[in-house]
């Protein structure tokens, strides 16, 4: 009896889960058909909640398929990946936590490398409001221009512009980096698997991978939408890390992989 009741168990666990990329494979259909599509008309159509089909949206989002917006979402352009804009518009609260958490392993005194993206931002905001006195090297002119404001000094790469990041990458950045020995460096990615940190954004990667180099400790600021997806260039493997701050804890061969290069696991827990 206990037999049969854990493989009905099982198997409606895999229904579940057909269900869920079924209509994810449906939303990507519709925005082949006409250009944008709104989470209550397919919550209805799918007979889903709307919070769940937020989580689909905002999944699809965050793996560069669609072009999240209010209520809905539109098909992005060729070789679109979701601008700084919109992943700052994405899991706010989630980033926040990181943020806060990852901003208070930075001391006094210290010297900081920290990349662009969405998560880095907010990090930068609660290192501003804690008063942190540390010199920062940033290619994130968001970053730069949200510690500035303090007591912390601020070098910001060289390079060339990417308008969409308000970030710069490329040889200057990579030779600018290069001169400096740092304590940290805080980064972010595109996603995180068993293999390691990776990334989308064209020109993004090399800058990464360069702060790893220079630090002498290495943390990466992920939230859990990101687990198990890869992007199109590898940053380095989960060695590189010292620790990874995120809002859930990972499973399965993520976890396996952390904890087999001894990673430091730091979840940002919600109040």
């Amino acid at each position: 009896m206990s037999k049969a009741k854990t493989l009905k168990t099982d198997t409606e666990k895999r229904r579940d889960r057909l269900k869920k990329s079924d209509r994810r494979r449906q939303i990507l259909l519709e925005l082949k058909l006409r250009p944008h599509v709104r989470i209550s008309e397919l919550a209805r159509r799918f007979s889903v909640s709307t919070e769940t089909l937020r989580r689909d949206f905002d999944a699809l989002a965050d793996d560069g398929l669609i072009a999240r917006d209010h209520g809905g979402a539109s098909a992005p352009t060729q070789g679109h990946y979701p601008s700084l804009d919109e992943r700052t518009n994405a899991r706010i609260e989630e980033r926040k936590r990181i943020g806060l958490v990852a901003a208070g392993l930075i001391q006094d005194g210290e010297t900081v490398m920290i990349d662009s993206g969405s998560t880095t931002i907010q990090m930068a905001r609660a290192l501003a409001y804690r008063g942190t006195q540390c010199t920062v090297i940033t290619n994130s002119i968001p970053v730069a221009m949200t510690i500035g404001h303090g007591a912390t000094e601020v070098l910001l790469c060289p390079g060339e512009y990417l308008a969409a990041e308000s970030a710069v990458i490329g040889t200057e950045t990579l030779e600018f980096l290069a001169r400096f020995n740092v304590d940290r460096c805080m980064i972010g990615a595109s996603g995180l698997s068993s293999e390691g940190p990776s990334e989308t954004i064209r020109g993004f990667a090399a800058v990464k991978r360069m702060m790893l180099h220079r630090a002498a400790k290495r943390h990466l600021l992920i939230d859990s939408h990101k687990f198990g997806y890869k992007g199109l260039a590898q940053v380095g493997e989960i060695a590189d890390l010292d620790s990874v701050v995120m809002d859930a804890r990972p499973r399965g061969d993520l976890l396996a992989a952390l904890e087999g290069a001894n990673v430091e696991i730091i979840i940002a827990d919600a109040e």
